[in-house]
């Protein structure tokens, strides 16, 4: 579906900045990258540059200044010049003296002049005697100072250096003015300048040049994808781990915990406030054993523990990057919820094989009586028919008069049949009997409490030395609680399994998927404010006796 064209002239505007906005967020990184780094780089080069050269300005300005200065100060001082300022003509000795050394310096003019600015020497000799230009003479012939200054003469602009000349009493009797032509300056900075230039120019190309092998670098190093799309890698990473339903820890090579999505919260029973990211793995789950995969590097597999108060099945993976151990991560399941789910496909199962060994039976019964009627046996057919009814009736009679639930009356009638079928004789006790339904919950706890104690007991007895198998079965619900009493003549519990028969994954059976059902009795006792034990069984095998709480069946308050 493609979104509305802009009609409007604010919405067409609108519509081509968010464009624009777009095509610049998705454009590419390495691009992005080479721009920012480079012209970064390139403004402070710039920056520093200007600032460089400008400098160099003025210490190049300030230096040729200072080299006017200190010529004019030692022409000043020559004993010549001095004593030719008594002469009658004292250009004729000065002049020669002060072209002589304005050659040797390199100044554009050495002008030397009396008290009252008329020159007695000039690069143009058509010039002396004439009055010195520039108006920056009276601070050398009335304060005696000597100074730089910046003036425009006959020559042009000039940086001057200006000191008077004294006799020998230290009077002042003239002034020497030695210049330096302001283009020449400007033509010297420009010449070293011009180095410093190129040198910025040379910088910022192999700037540019370093950040287009950055760019490169990180596109490699981010497995070339787009700031973008590790974004919506992130957030789609975030979502996923909060929304499976297997808790997660994750943890660095320090030990310290860098990932935790919701469900490990749950099994640990802390709100989302508590602050998990950046705490040792050991101080809140000190039995997770993330520490010595970090070790050892060693994966572990369907590893049972408890996580909080909750049994789980861990899978712990160290985290390897070119070869070192950056750290570790472990997923856990609910072993509850895997218990439940098989103990439901089991019942499944159980259900199956129950329909099929009633489909079974009554199949054989069937082509029995068939048989029969096909001898003109028609008062044995009739017999058999009336035994099986009455039989039949017998068992449904007593469940509909002692049984209250109808469940539960269901889940006996299959377990008879699957008795029969199997060979074993099932007694329900005659004293047996539920007084009121159960509820919803009471229904599924008492059709895995009795169908597990069933099944157990028929394998026990079918197993046992004792013929013909027998398994007897009691229940009541008068008193406080439900009690359910199921005993075989099989060969019992060993002394050495008493312990352990309760425990998750212990079996006496062979296969696998065992060591389920008992285990699970035990555990729906102590949730519904009973236990279960093992005791000797008066038909010679072992007597399991479960309580439950009344709080399984309705209508308690009138009881």
């Amino acid at each position: 579906m493609t979104a509305p064209r802009p009609r409007t002239l604010s919405e067409l505007q609108r519509w081509r900045r968010t464009r624009a906005k777009r095509r610049w967020y998705k454009r590419s990184f390495r691009l992005q990258v080479m721009l920012l780094v480079g012209l970064l780089l390139a403004g402070m080069l710039l920056a520093q540059g200007t600032y460089l050269n400008y400098r160099k300005a003025e210490i190049i300005s300030l230096q040729m200044g200072e080299r006017a200065l200190a010529v004019a100060k030692t022409v000043a001082a020559m004993p010549e010049l001095i004593d030719a300022f008594d002469d009658d003509n004292p250009a004729s000795v000065i002049q020669p003296l002060a072209e002589r050394v304005r050659r040797e310096t390199g100044a554009r003019y050495v002008v030397v002049g009396n008290t009252l600015d008329v020159r007695y020497s000039h690069p143009v000799a058509e010039r002396i005697g004439l009055t010195m230009v520039g108006g920056d003479n009276a601070r050398a012939l009335q304060e005696g100072k000597s100074y730089v200054s910046e003036a425009t003469g006959t020559l042009g602009t000039a940086i001057r250096g200006k000191t008077p000349v004294r006799d020998e009493a230290g009077d002042i009797i003239g002034i020497v003015s030695v210049g330096f032509m302001l283009d020449r300056v400007e033509m010297d900075i420009a010449r070293y300048n011009s180095l410093g230039w190129g040198l910025v120019a040379l910088m910022i190309c192999l700037g540019f040049a370093g950040a287009y092998w950055l760019s490169q670098h990180l596109k490699k190093v981010i497995l070339g994808l787009e700031p973008y799309e590790i974004a919506r890698l992130a957030m789609e990473k975030e979502a996923i781990l909060q929304s499976i339903h297997e808790g997660i820890l994750a943890v660095n090579r320090e030990g310290q915990i860098t990932l935790v999505n919701q469900q490990a919260r749950r099994f640990l029973n802390l709100d989302d406030d508590h602050v998990l990211l950046g705490q040792p793995i050991r101080e809140v789950v000190p039995n997770s054993r993330l520490l010595d995969v970090l070790k050892n590097g060693k994966q572990e597999f369907d590893e049972q523990m408890w996580l909080g108060d909750h049994p789980v099945v861990v899978n712990r993976m160290p985290i390897v990057h070119e070869g070192d151990i950056e750290g570790a991560v472990a997923t856990f399941r609910s072993r509850r919820e895997i218990v439940d789910l098989s103990q439901a496909l089991t019942q499944a199962s159980r259900d199956v094989d129950m329909l099929r060994a009633q489909a079974h039976e009554f199949s054989n019964k069937l082509y029995t009586i068939s048989g029969l009627l096909q001898l003109k046996r028609v008062d044995e057919a009739l017999a058999l028919i009336h035994q099986e009814n009455e039989r039949a009736q017998a068992q449904m009679s007593f469940l509909m008069r002692c049984v209250a639930d109808t469940v539960l009356s269901g889940t006996l009638m299959g377990k008879l049949t699957r008795a029969r079928e199997l060979g074993v004789t099932l007694e329900i006790d005659e004293q047996s009997s539920l007084s009121c339904p159960l509820t919803p919950t009471g229904q599924e706890v008492m059709m895995s409490v009795v169908g597990n104690l069933l099944d157990n007991a028929c394998y026990a007895a079918l197993h046992g030395p004792n013929d013909p198998p027998r398994v007897r079965l009691f229940f009541t619900d008068l008193g406080e609680q439900l009690l359910i009493e199921v005993e075989d003549n099989g060969p019992g519990v060993a002394p050495e399994h008493v312990e352990s028969i309760f425990s998750d994954g212990f079996s006496t059976k062979t296969g696998q998927h065992q060591g389920i059902g008992l285990a699970l009795v035990a555990r729906l006792s102590r949730q519904h404010g009973g236990t279960v034990t093992l005791e000797d069984s008066e038909l010679g095998g072992a007597c399991f006796i479960a309580v439950l709480d009344r709080s399984l069946c309705a209508h308690i308050s009138s009881q």
